[in-house]
């Protein structure tokens, strides 16, 4: 685990699976059908319960640079929060598509009053953003959103993998400084 503060919030790097964590919420990088099929939205529905995926597209379409709450089902959380990096599963997008998904999911934070939220990388599986860009971006993202006032207390970037984590590590280093 790596940690830092930035006004007041504490900001964790994990490297663990993101359906163990105990927060308010967890982020889904989805897509605007919001159908969970593989990657962090299938290992949350696997986990978490059908009734996620079920809930989510109710809500669909979600353009991208919106998100929408839905209740976690058997996960440690109050709420996922499915921000969509793609409109259609599986499609290869841009790194603006990681910024958009993390201002939308961040707004969303705000909305639910969540006090602590869980984030995999946005964009970095079939989206096929490389896990550095997206984990600088998405860091960039979250230090101008706490410094416009925030009900955050604690974030955690959760890498799957020892590279995620690195990347996430190293952005955060980058961004934050000691």
């Amino acid at each position: 685990m790596f940690e830092r503060a930035y006004k007041g919030v504490s900001i964790r790097v994990v490297r663990e699976d993101i359906t163990l964590q105990t927060v308010d919420a967890i982020v889904n990088p989805a897509n605007s059908q919001m159908i969970m099929g593989g990657g962090v939205a299938g290992a949350i529905k696997r986990t978490g319960g059908k009734e996620i995926e079920e809930e989510a597209v109710r809500h669909a379409p979600v353009p991208v640079g919106k998100a929408e709450a839905t209740k976690a089902g058997r996960l440690n959380a109050k709420y996922i929060i499915h921000t969509p990096t793609m409109r259609r599963p599986a499609m290869r997008i841009t790194k603006e598509n990681v910024r958009l998904a993390m201002k939308a999911a961040l707004e969303n934070v705000e909305k639910l009053k969540a006090k602590s939220v869980a984030f995999p990388g946005l964009g970095t599986g079939v989206g096929g953003v490389d896990i550095k860009a997206a984990a600088n971006i998405m860091l960039q993202e979250l230090k101008t959103h706490i410094s416009g006032g925030t009900s955050l207390q604690s974030v955690i970037f959760v890498g799957i993998t020892e590279k995620s984590a690195e990347a996430f590590r190293d952005a955060l280093k980058k961004t934050i400084a000691e």
